[in-house]
């Protein structure tokens, strides 16, 4: 992990890369609180996908990335999880206003 925190640290110093970083932040931080919520709750993607009706290559792929999750498909995530959909953005942004 600390030699992809320098590469990642290094490639932070180019504008263009740290601009395109910084706008896909959000998606990191909802994929981050997403697994984080369901290893908390101790389930793996294929019990996850059996409580929400979601295919677990797709959770995967919303996982680590690669999915473009609606809010109603984040609901059903949170919903399954015990958690309220805003539980996922309360934690990357603290204060949400709407």
């Amino acid at each position: 992990m600390d030699d992809f925190r320098k590469f990642l640290n290094k490639q932070l110093e180019d504008s263009d890369f740290r601009k395109g970083w910084d706008e896909m932040e959000p998606e990191y931080q909802i994929m981050k609180a997403m697994i984080a919520a369901r290893m908390d709750t101790g389930i793996t993607q294929q019990q996850l996908s059996e409580k929400t009706g979601i295919n677990q290559s797709n959770l995967s792929r919303i996982e680590n990335g690669n999915g473009n999750p609606s809010v109603s498909t984040l609901h059903r995530i949170a919903s399954a999880l015990g958690k309220k959909t805003l539980d996922f953005l309360y934690l990357i942004g603290g204060n949400i206003s709407i």
